[in-house]
């Protein structure tokens, strides 16, 4: 868990300065170019809904930061003008939407970040071979398969907890899958600390844990996601892009003595969070949940209705929306580790720079929405009674 970018540690009662990292960059000029002189692509604002009807073209040759996935889902959102245009064009146009997210340094970041993982993965031997593939009935519990496979809000519903708006529990991992991904992270650290590697932590809040994508776990993790996460987001969270996750940050983070002990107030850059507990024995390091908000009102008051805390257990997982401000209190004693997933969606990101209104989701737009129109109600109240009406009402 993390700010999305570089922040300060806050405390619980602390609002103020809570970051906003999901900021997008101006449209690309090139983007003009290149579709310039074409009255039919004059409209270059991608569809709030997908065309749920198109077939999208296939992109498994294509080569770059992003993966095939994101081409396919963001295809069904471009302009009627361009649906059926040569894969190119949609190429172009889709990567200049992309750029927006990837400024330069951060380009020049990610590449060294993908050189460093080439090099762990050329000489990292796995300790649980196992791991590195989806093998669903080893990994999960009977009853969330078979909630995820039946696949409707009822059979996903029997399986969960809402103990607040927004937050769903549930018995997720098998106890064997949660020894083994403890024990491969320690073994990563070990290795790591013999090769005399620098370990890319999690994220700038986390000074211990590691990336599970940096040592070979990506792509079950994002069958994880795909299979077992997507399902359930497209569901309950449809509002955030929970039915457009593309792509993932996985990671696992320690509590305890000489590690992380708490976690400042934030946001995750997320759509939606998974977050499970995986061990091991502990006392402490509860979330508290404060209200989901939008980028305008992230520092705004928390109402007491929104207030929650969620005490961790082994195997049970926490679904969040990433824009759902959380903290974690002190680790009291003991060691707790925690896999955290990261869902995104490239789609809802874009689609965010066209919208004004988060009412959908986010709390405090809820309250001026509501706000607003109670005082419309008002003045026509007001209104109606000054033009002798009074006796109606």
């Amino acid at each position: 868990m993390a700010l999305e970018g570089p922040a300060e540690r806050q405390d619980e009662g602390q609002q103020a300065g809570m970051v906003n990292g999901n900021c997008a960059a101006p449209p690309s000029s090139r983007m003009a170019g290149r579709l310039s002189g074409t009255a039919a692509h004059s409209d270059r604002r991608l569809r709030f809904n997908p065309n749920a009807e198109h077939k999208s073209q296939d992109y498994t040759d294509v080569r770059g930061e992003y993966a095939p996935a994101i081409y396919s889902a963001l295809e069904r959102h471009l302009p009627p003008s361009l649906l059926e245009a040569d894969r190119d064009v949609k190429l172009h146009f889709m990567r200049d939407i992309l750029a927006r997210y990837w400024p330069h340094g951060e380009r020049n970041k990610v590449q060294r970040h993908k050189e460093y993982r080439q090099k762990i993965l050329h000489l990292y031997k796995p300790l649980h071979e196992d791991l590195y593939s989806m093998h669903p009935s080893a990994f999960f519990l009977p009853t969330f398969l078979e909630a995820v496979r039946t696949n409707t809000e009822e059979s996903l519903a029997s399986i969960m907890t809402e103990p607040t708006p927004g937050v769903f529990s549930f018995a997720m991992l098998q106890p064997n899958f949660c020894d083994m991904l403890l024990e491969e992270v320690e073994n990563f650290e070990k290795w790591v600390h013999a090769m005399k590697f620098k370990i890319m932590r999690p994220n700038t809040m986390n000074k211990y844990g590691a990336v599970l994508d940096d040592f070979g776990l990506e792509a079950m993790l994002n069958q994880f996601m795909e299979g077992f996460i997507a399902p359930i987001s497209k569901v309950f969270y449809p509002e955030v892009g929970g039915g457009t996750l593309d792509t993932h940050h996985a990671f696992v983070v320690e509590y305890g003595k000489d590690r992380d002990v708490e976690l400042g107030f934030h946001v995750d850059d997320s759509e939606v969070t998974l977050n499970v507990c995986l061990g091991k024995q502990f006392s402490g390091g509860e979330l508290y949940f404060r209200g989901i908000r939008c980028e305008n009102h992230v520092n705004s008051e928390t109402q007491h209705e929104e207030m929650y805390d969620y005490s961790h257990v082994p195997g049970r997982a926490v679904l969040h929306r990433g824009r759902h401000r959380h903290g974690a209190r002190p680790t009291t004693s003991g060691l707790r580790m925690n896999l955290l997933l990261w869902c995104r969606s490239s789609v809802f990101r874009e689609m965010k720079r066209y919208q004004k209104d988060f009412s959908s989701w986010c709390g405090e737009c809820q309250r001026e929405k509501r706000e607003r129109q109670i005082q419309c109600v008002k003045a026509t109240k007001l209104a109606f009674l000054r033009g002798g009406g009074g006796g109606m009402i």
